[in-house]
């Protein structure tokens, strides 16, 4: 096993993930930003979180600030759809056009790299699961997280609000 293999990694710009469409995407491409990483469902009560996500992303996008999606089927079945029908959802009924990547799992043994580190190294809950759609993570410029917020929490809240602002100085 090569050192690369082994080596563990510092922040999240040390990961590659998949968008949807099959695109490969080296998240060393959004270094320098602040970034909110989502886990998402289509089919959730939380689903409507889509809206106030897509609001943050217009306000701030122009100022150094990303949000990426995860969708993932985890969670009571509640992201059942193929890639594809996972856009159209999105782009249909909340005007998504924050980036979206393919769906993949977010907990248990098997759940995907990225959501591994983020889980292992977050700065509250850490190692604790993820409890649910729409747990938010928010990444630093340097890569690193910067803060976790619970599902329940509004991607308007102003806790994630301030946070961001105080990020993006």
């Amino acid at each position: 096993m090569s050192d690369a293999a082994t080596k563990t990694p510092k922040n999240v710009y040390e990961f590659e993930v998949e968008a949807i469409g099959g695109k490969k995407v080296a998240l060393k491409e959004y270094k320098g930003k602040v970034t909110l990483i989502v886990n998402t469902a289509s089919k959730c009560g939380l689903t409507p979180q889509y809206k106030g996500l897509q609001e943050v992303y217009d306000k701030y996008k122009g100022k150094g600030f990303e949000i990426l999606g995860f969708p993932s089927n985890d969670f009571m079945g509640q992201e059942p759809g193929t890639d594809a029908e996972i856009k159209d959802f999105c782009t249909n009924n909340y005007k998504i056009s924050f980036p979206l990547f393919h769906k993949n799992k977010v907990k248990g043994d098997d759940k995907q790299p990225l959501y591994k580190f983020l889980v292992s190294n977050s700065p509250t809950d850490k190692d604790a699961e993820i409890s649910w759609n729409f747990e938010k993570f928010l990444i630093a410029k340097d890569g690193t997280i910067a803060a976790r917020f619970s599902p329940k929490t509004e991607p308007t809240d102003e806790k994630i609000i301030q946070k961001i602002e105080s990020l993006l100085k």
